[in-house]
């Protein structure tokens, strides 16, 4: 098989960075409890309100879908966080749903009636539907209308206090812009596509000198590629990187992340340009600049639609959080 280490260890400086978030979602959705649910084991009292390991798990599968797959099972290493956020987004929608029951709130039929609708067409058939209703409803569809009702008063209620008082106004994004300046900095990049001849481990000295060999004659197919289509279609089939899949192509790249003798190529090239054979410790690599970005900053108009996004999402957990914490204020909730 072949592997792309070593271009990442010798072409570009490596780093690494993790993050680990469980994000926040609309209320639980109506699914089949899973198997391995108790479903009358208590895990939390909201006021009172029993919560299930059932209406636990849903919410747990809600965070981490990919567990439906693989047997029902969340990663160990990430089980105590999403279990931790499941049970504070249920003890939360219990909340928020009971907020709703006291200011009286309503859901119009012709809402409700859509809502019917839109969950049936979960079911592939009508009896699928019917053995849902069965295991989780005890055939009752009285029982399961009033979970989606409740659902849909969880979801109005949060757009009263959290979602319409998310917006971000076209003059608050302009103002962030204005006042972080060096959030939108970037640095110096190159952009390019590379051809790469890797030794096999432990080669013997006939074989480095075969791919020496061989990087000279790829070499000269790469000279004789007019654009980036044509060096990328050489890269597919002659490369040894697992860049070849996407046609050589590196997103940009930080000069502080190249290695030297790439970045000593690079500087004295202009786009469309491709470097002699660069030899990085037994490896051969190959190199066509697509696009020198200096240091700069980002204009307003490229990042304007992201950073709606990012600073509206911010704002709704903030949101969230207080709402919450509101809610938590004169109520008894207990934990199991």
């Amino acid at each position: 098989m072949k592997s792309k280490l070593p271009l990442l260890v010798l072409l570009v400086l490596p780093s690494m960075s993790v993050c680990a978030q469980v994000a926040s979602h609309a209320p639980t959705a109506l699914k089949q409890a899973p198997a391995q649910a108790s479903p009358d084991k208590p895990v939390a009292r909201v006021n009172g309100v029993v919560l299930t390991e059932s209406d636990l798990v849903r919410e747990e599968y809600a965070i981490f879908p990919y567990a439906r797959q693989h047997g029902g099972d969340l990663p160990k290493e990430l089980e105590p966080q999403i279990r931790s956020g499941a049970l504070k987004m249920i003890v939360f929608e219990e909340l928020v749903y009971q907020e709703a029951l006291r200011r009286k709130m309503i859901i119009p039929p012709a809402r409700m009636q859509r809502a019917q609708a839109d969950f049936r067409k979960q079911f592939a058939t009508p009896d699928e539907f019917n053995a849902f209703l069965a295991s989780d409803f005890h055939g009752s569809p009285q029982l399961l209308n009033e979970k989606i009702r409740r659902s849909l008063l969880i979801e109005r209620l949060l757009k009263v206090e959290v979602e319409d008082k998310s917006v971000i106004l076209p003059l608050e994004l302009r103002a962030f812009y204005d006042k972080n300046p060096s959030r939108f900095e970037h640095p110096e990049t190159y952009t390019f596509q590379t051809i790469s001849i890797l030794p096999p481990s432990n080669a013997t000295p006939q074989q480095l000198k075969e791919g020496r060999a061989r990087a000279d004659r790829d070499l000269q197919q790469a000279r004789a590629a007019k654009t980036a289509m044509q060096f990328g279609m050489l890269a597919e089939k002659v490369s040894d990187d697992d860049y070849r899949v996407v046609l050589g192509q590196h997103k940009p790249v930080p000069v502080d992340q190249l290695a030297p003798p790439v970045l000593a190529a690079l500087k004295t090239m202009k786009p469309g340009q491709i470097t002699n054979l660069i030899q990085l410790d037994q490896a051969f690599t190959i190199v066509r600049l697509n696009q020198h970005a200096p240091t700069g900053k980002t204009p307003f108009l490229q990042v304007r639609t992201q950073l709606q996004k990012e600073l509206h999402e911010k704002k709704r957990n903030q949101l969230r959080a207080v709402f919450d914490a509101s809610l938590r204020q004169t109520a008894t909730v207990q934990e199991m």
